[in-house]
């Protein structure tokens, strides 16, 4: 049982990023270590209740995991510290193009123990100069710029040994996942470009009916009472069926407790999810909080408009929209839409749809059936982190994301995988 306890918590840790110090923040990192000795204590306290053929005294394990959570605090603590000393920041250059990057340096300031930009420089100020920087520099953020100068600047810092981060392409994505072949004395890569083979298809079908079946059944109470709680409330439809868009553009329409106002889009267009959305209700919060607004979804899954895992559902006109600015846009079509998926594990819900496309690419092209076991575990840590639910700001208007939308179409026309907007 000690081995057993051993496995189980290295697997956990892994999984939810426990022992990536100086990687995640430290209370991601604590959070993390507390989740995964939870998960592995209640197995525990499981497995000797198969053992005893009885379930005993649960007040030794849950003493137990109270000292367990004092001594991730002060480890994390710790250990931290021991990072910053080893790995103090380094003195980064952050080089850009004609997009602005201040969302990249809002991400990266949120890092200062991490990381630490001392300068910047556009692309446009020539590659001389941009060369004179880097030699100061001990680390080069390389943004969404122009693939030639890209490739000069990459050249170089390896020649210098100095460390690069890149925001990558979604061509570089495609390329990242490739099959590395030879011809002869020549090296290939070797993109299949086809989304899920028929078999892995079929076989992830028949892990959606089981799963799905199964999650009806566990969960059937909790919506039993949510459906309760919303019809009291104000005496309205229990659930809200909308139009998504799923596998090779097939329009479904998907379930969801209805967490809003009757009517809450009476002309019929999109209104925009704010942080403090005055349409929402007083139980449409909770179910929001909780994602028990997603249940319904399984109904979803199981008659084969979704699937566990995969790209999440976008409202078609929507979509439309981003085609107009994001022509890639439908690549995340290749494979069913998900309950959960990559770009909701590693992105939030206000990430840009040009970063969340890439995320799904990501997905598409390293697709494994632990990959996705993987990202169901994973959903459970996403589920307490409220970063991951961040509406829009409030007051945004559709209006106003279009001049957003039409002010990044303008910014960037070089290539069209590097026109990106706001969240719609």
């Amino acid at each position: 049982m000690i081995a057993v306890y051993g496995i189980l918590l290295l697997f956990f840790q892994n999984l939810y990023g426990g022992l990536k110090i100086g990687y995640l923040k430290k209370m991601n990192v604590i959070f993390s270590q507390i989740l995964s000795l939870g998960c592995v204590n209640i197995f525990t306290y499981l497995q000797i209740a198969l053992l005893d053929r009885a379930f005993s005294n649960g007040l030794p394990i849950f003493l137990m995991f109270v000292v367990q959570i004092i001594c991730v605090c002060l480890w994390a603590q710790l250990f931290h510290w021991i990072y910053g000393l080893i790995y103090p920041p380094k003195r980064m250059l952050l080089i850009y193009g004609e997009r602005p990057a201040f969302s990249l340096m809002d991400k990266i300031n949120s890092r200062e123990d991490k990381y630490r930009v001392e300068n910047m420089i556009n692309i446009s100020e020539g590659f001389q100069k941009i060369l004179i920087e880097i030699e100061k520099s001990e680390a080069v953020i390389i943004g969404d710029i122009p693939a030639f100068e890209r490739n000069l600047i990459l050249k170089h810092c390896f020649e210098m040994s100095i460390r690069t981060y890149t925001i990558p392409k979604i061509s570089d994505i495609i390329i990242q996942y490739a099959d590395n072949i030879n011809l002869f004395d020549t090296p290939l890569l070797l993109s299949r470009n086809f989304g899920l083979t028929i078999e892995q298809r079929f076989f992830k079908r028949v892990v959606d009916i089981i799963f799905s079946l199964i999650f009806i059944v566990l969960f059937s109470p909790i919506m039993l009472i949510c459906a309760v709680f919303i019809k009291a409330y104000d005496g309205g439809f229990v659930l809200y069926k909308q139009e998504r868009l799923t596998l090779d553009g097939k329009v479904f329409e998907i379930y969801k407790f209805r967490s809003m106002v009757m009517d809450a889009e009476d002309n019929g267009k999109p209104v925009l999810a704010e942080k403090s959305d005055d349409r929402v209700t007083p139980i449409g919060k909770f179910l929001r909080r909780s994602r028990f607004d997603e249940l319904p979804q399984f109904f979803n899954i199981l008659i084969g408009d979704m699937s566990l895992v995969g790209p999440r559902p976008e409202r078609p006109e929507i979509a439309e929209k981003y085609l107009e600015k994001i022509p890639e846009f439908n690549f995340r079509l290749k494979v069913k839409a998900g309950l959960t998926g990559y770009a909701q594990i590693y992105g939030k819900y206000n990430t840009v749809p040009y970063d969340k496309l890439k995320l799904d690419l990501i997905y598409i092209e390293k697709f494994s059936f632990w990959l996705d076991f993987k990202l169901i575990i994973m959903t459970v840590k996403v589920l307490f982190m409220k970063e991951s639910t961040e509406g829009i700001a409030k007051g945004t208007s559709l209006t106003a994301l279009n001049e957003v939308i039409e002010n990044e179409k303008n910014i960037i026309n070089k290539e069209s995988e590097e026109n990106t907007y706001e969240k719609l």
